[in-house]
């Protein structure tokens, strides 16, 4: 068969192009160069020209910065200036590793798509990965059915920890642990999102904090240096209880501070992206983000709109994020967090 993978040029990517090939497959390596920093590409390359040397594997360098800026990097700075905490890697799959490079793909005649994520496929829907503790099915909510058909994930049924000293074991030309570092949550952000959005606005502009009453109670150094649920750096007047940010106002340049029961919620609302018109009302389990336990609710979708009505409340509830929807251990669906 013929496969493309996406490669990355770290380990799980360059492990798993091992695996295709011992399998028999006819494998195509795609890397993709999405942000501007030409330096990691360049590491990446020559990571991924070693592996695809000793493999004996075609290999291709995709520009798709332009893509990329507009579809997931102006959306994670449009996000923080409207108050908003983006989730730039749900956001690019659907759109970059498995909407453009899934295209490319096909046009050069394969018949199947894998990268080195942590989910598992069953039933034409994400599952999660064998490996809880790095799972990322819930990055993976918003890819099209007909895409996952056509995805294989060839590390989702192994333990992540196994993988290094595996890989590096059978793969001795690879190089030595150090050479690969777990990979950046987010691929563009070098140390802080704040160094992203200092380079396209004013972040340090002071403002008020406020309890939720409306009462002023502090002063803030700028409304996106703040995440919901996010306690240090809040300067309140004579208080006693820990406060954390429980709301922000961009409009207005106000964020809302309060205790921890404050940040309790058990209704949650979100723009529904990827729920389809088959899905039934009913008892599911959802993530509101990515390290979060699933928590059992009653979900339904109204006018456009994903309401999850959960069991037991969750703190920080943050809008921008996602809400995804399970069933057991399979994807269902979900949507961005309105409120």
């Amino acid at each position: 068969m013929k496969i493309a993978l996406l490669m990355s040029g770290g380990i799980d990517s360059s492990y798993s192009a091992y695996l295709l090939k011992n399998q028999g497959h006819e494998v195509i390596g795609i890397y993709l160069k999405l942000h501007e920093d030409e330096k990691k590409h360049a590491i990446n390359i020559a990571n991924i020209e070693k592996v695809s040397h000793h493999l004996g594997i075609e290999t291709h360098v995709l520009d798709a910065k332009a893509l990329f800026k507009e579809h997931v990097y102006d959306y994670f700075v449009r996000s923080y200036e409207q108050g908003l905490t983006p989730n730039p890697c749900a956001f690019c799959n659907p759109r970059m590793k498995f909407g453009f490079a899934f295209e490319k793909a096909m046009e050069m005649g394969c018949e199947r798509i894998a990268t080195g994520h942590y989910a598992r496929i069953e039933e034409g829907h994400i599952k999660e990965a064998f490996d809880m503790s790095k799972d990322q099915s819930y990055f993976l909510f918003g890819l099209k059915k007909e895409v996952i058909e056509k995805i294989i994930f060839p590390l989702g049924g192994m333990l992540k920890n196994d993988i290094k000293p595996i890989a590096l074991k059978e793969l001795p030309w690879l190089g030595t642990l150090e050479t690969y570092k777990e990979s950046q949550e987010i691929c563009f952000v070098t140390d802080t999102y704040i160094d992203i959005l200092k380079q396209h606005l004013n972040v340090d502009q002071k403002g008020v904090i406020k309890d939720v009453e409306g009462k002023v109670i502090g002063e803030h150094k700028g409304y996106m240096h703040y995440t919901i649920g996010k306690r240090k750096g809040l300067t309140i007047n004579g208080a006693h209880d820990p406060h954390f940010v429980v709301n922000i106002d961009a409009k207005t340049n106000t964020v809302i501070a309060g205790t921890k029961e404050d940040l309790l919620q058990t209704k949650v609302i979100a723009e529904n992206f990827s729920l389809g018109e088959d899905f039934k009302e009913g008892e599911y389990g959802v993530k509101v983000r990515y390290r979060s336990a699933k928590t059992k609710a009653h979900v339904s979708v109204v006018d456009g709109k994903i309401i999850a009505e959960l069991h037991e409340g969750v703190y920080g509830l943050a809008s921008g994020q996602a809400l995804v929807v399970y069933q057991d251990d399979l994807v269902v669906g979900g949507g961005w967090i309105e409120a």
